[in-house]
């Protein structure tokens, strides 16, 4: 079976509040019957038996958190990102096809200008 990833992680921490609060939601309530103390490791050691706490939890706000996210990611982030990238081609290949120069060149060209909002410094000419 193969699968799709997805660069998660910027679009979870745009809402990052939200995360936080679906991850309390489920832990707050529990932290009343854990026995935990904190280790040298900037860590948490849980000190009683707790496996039935987190056993059959109700994930669901969890679930629709990150498939919001996942559903972002896909439908703006991810359009975005080929966008810019089939952008970023055209003007490398408009570029080789009017100056001859290592390719390499070209994308430090492409880059800087980006850097410089549209403009190419005199510096760099």
């Amino acid at each position: 079976m193969s699968g799709m990833v997805f660069p998660v992680s910027p679009v979870m921490l745009d809402r990052i509040d939200i995360y936080r609060n679906t991850l309390r939601a489920h832990s707050g309530p529990l932290m009343n019957f854990i026995e935990w103390r904190p280790t040298p490791e900037r860590n948490v050691e849980v000190l009683n038996d707790s496996a039935d706490l987190n056993r059959y939890f109700d994930c669901t706000a969890a679930a629709e958190f990150l498939y919001a996210r996942v559903a972002h990611a896909i439908d703006k982030d991810l359009l975005q990102e080929i966008d810019l990238l089939r952008r970023n081609d055209e003007a490398l290949r408009r570029i080789m096809n009017r100056v001859e120069m290592p390719e390499r060149m070209a994308d430090n060209l492409v880059r800087f200008i980006r850097l410089n909002e549209g403009k190419l410094v005199r510096k760099r000419r």
